[in-house]
């Protein structure tokens, strides 16, 4: 069993950054093999994956993100960060951090809200 906590949300003006955390506790052997994500779901709107990375360190991107959003994790602590700059207030959502194993288990947080005010 995994549990991801995130934290680092909030509210920021257009043109700002955060850095949003997610860290991992339980099964250690799960956490250093599972891919891990975030994930944002604005009100009225499907939950959307703005950035991936796989337990070998490839990452991935959603368009809308490219340039501005760099994830990247550290295996000694067990977690894994999305920096956010040049912030926009169509990147408000609550964020959402995601891990899946290598059975296919799918674990998730409890979501921090970040809010752009423009």
């Amino acid at each position: 069993q995994v549990q991801l906590v995130e934290s680092g949300g909030g509210l920021v003006q257009a043109g700002g950054s955060l850095r949003l955390s997610c860290t991992a506790s339980g099964n250690i052997f799960t956490i250093n093999t599972m891919g891990m994500g975030w994930y944002r779901q604005a009100p009225g709107k499907q939950r959307e994956l703005v950035a991936s990375i796989t337990s070998g360190g490839s990452t991935n991107y959603a368009d809308s993100v490219k340039g501005r959003f760099t994830i990247f994790k550290t295996n000694a602590k067990n977690a894994v960060y999305l920096q956010m700059n040049s912030l926009k207030p169509d990147d408000t959502a609550v964020y959402y951090c995601g891990g899946t194993s290598v059975r296919g288990t799918n674990y998730w947080g409890q979501g921090t809200q970040v809010t752009v005010s423009s």
